[in-house]
């Protein structure tokens, strides 16, 4: 095994997954910012069915669908660059 660098390729695809991991997280903390405070400020606290319940629910769930998909780009991305430089 050597102690080369790594390919600009590996490291262009690491790059975008350290992006869409970023950008995940700043969403995730604008929709915390934005829900409103439970008394413990828990996230998995039993929330009251209301329309603004429902409108967070729908932007977690959406949340979660994106951040599901960017990282399954990111991880095929890095599968195919791994098996093109011969891992």
């Amino acid at each position: 095994m050597t102690d080369a660098a790594p390919a600009p390729s590996l490291n262009a695809a690491a790059e975008r997954l350290s992006r869409a991991i970023g950008t995940l997280e700043k969403k995730a903390a604008a929709l915390k910012a934005r829900a409103e405070r439970a008394a413990e400020d828990d996230l998995f606290a039993p929330l009251r069915a209301d329309d603004a319940s429902a409108a967070r629910i729908s932007e977690l769930e959406a949340a979660g669908r994106e951040a599901s998909l960017a990282l399954s780009r990111a991880s095929d991305t890095l599968r195919a660059l791994i098996a093109a430089e011969g891992g």
